[in-house]
């Protein structure tokens, strides 16, 4: 019997977000618009150097997850926190925001819980910088099966990937939620993760049910600047393919059928989540039973709303957008 309709496995991340501008990116050494994997001692450095701190749960696909939760399905998000303030507050704010949290804070150990430091610059670029802790130990024992089997549709994190109990954890959540009849996707996460598991996330796409990225993914992937040319070799290779394109047309290909979403572009305010919250409206369509131009739609408005102010998460009701654009 399902119980969620969208749930989600990843790295527990929490953001922690500042307003910067390129100067002091330079001077810190920090790559303006870009993710990095930073160690402790530069995380404790850069979060001293933050200035008005804003602290956010995040992490790419729980951002997704939440944003299913904003429209009001079921969600729940697999990830692994310490028992620190950090994860315990991480925890807390994950289900007071409707998504279930079925992985208890791990008491003890020696890592602490991931936290991104994430600094947004005047034309809304966001440059963070992630240090994973305990988030990364992810792997199958993690998988709660009970969750898995009782899911509509599963979305994965591709930076799961670069741990080999990450990858376990993945594929182990995927093979249980397709088995008992439901959808599994993945987020092709950023062009450097293409880049370190390209074969493995070749040989996801003939296995898994859909695949989300954006134009600079796509063409890692298949390791060519054409970018009509990789999701023409992509629709080959999976059933449901997507492609963002900053603020360019959304290209959604199922077999035969190709649909191209117009998207007026906008300043953003903090470009933070836009990824992540085109899939929270495209999953939300998806889950119920929209046709792919309208889940293509819903996930521009829900990515609108997200650059609008600071933050990954959204602020206002997904769902009233929705109806005021017609699409409910």
């Amino acid at each position: 019997m399902t119980k969620y309709d969208v749930i989600g496995i990843g790295n527990a991340v929490m953001d922690v977000i500042t307003q910067s501008d390129d100067a002091f990116l330079s001077r810190m050494g920090i790559e303006k618009g870009i993710m990095q994997l930073i160690e402790q001692e530069r995380s404790e450095l850069l979060y001293g150097e933050m200035d008005a701190r804003h602290q956010v749960p995040g992490g790419s696909v729980a951002n997704t997850v939440a944003g299913v939760a904003n429209l009001g399905l079921k969600t729940a998000f697999i990830g692994k926190v310490r028992d620190d303030d950090v994860g315990t507050t991480y925890a807390a704010e994950t289900v007071a925001g409707g998504t279930d949290f079925p992985n208890a804070p791990v008491a003890g150990g020696d890592l602490p819980s991931s936290r991104c430091m994430i600094f947004v610059s005047p034309d809304g670029e966001r440059s963070m910088n992630t240090y994973l802790g305990i988030s990364s130990e992810v792997g199958p024992d993690d998988v709660p099966a009970e969750v898995c089997n009782a899911a509509k549709i599963l979305f994965l994190e591709g930076y799961l990937y670069d741990k080999p109990k990450g990858k376990q954890a993945f594929e182990a959540a995927a093979r249980l939620t397709q088995a008992a009849g439901g959808l599994a996707g993945i987020a092709l996460s950023d062009p450097f993760c293409v880049d370190r598991h390209r074969a493995d996330f070749r040989a996801l796409m003939k296995q898994l049910d859909f695949v989300i990225g954006n134009e600079h993914e796509w063409k890692a992937l298949f390791e060519t600047d054409d970018l009509g040319a990789a999701l023409e070799t992509a629709a080959g290779e999976s059933g449901l393919i997507v492609c963002t394109r900053s603020g360019g047309d959304v290209v959604i290909v199922k077999g035969d059928e190709e649909v191209v979403i117009p998207v007026t572009q906008v300043v953003p305010v903090d470009a933070t989540g836009a990824g992540d919250l085109f899939a929270a409206g495209f999953l939300y369509g998806l889950a119920t039973g929209a046709d792919l131009a309208t889940a293509g739609r819903m996930g521009c408005v829900a990515a609108k709303e997200v650059i609008s102010h600071f933050g990954a998460r959204p602020e206002a009701d997904l769902k009233a957008l929705f109806k005021a654009e017609g699409l409910l």
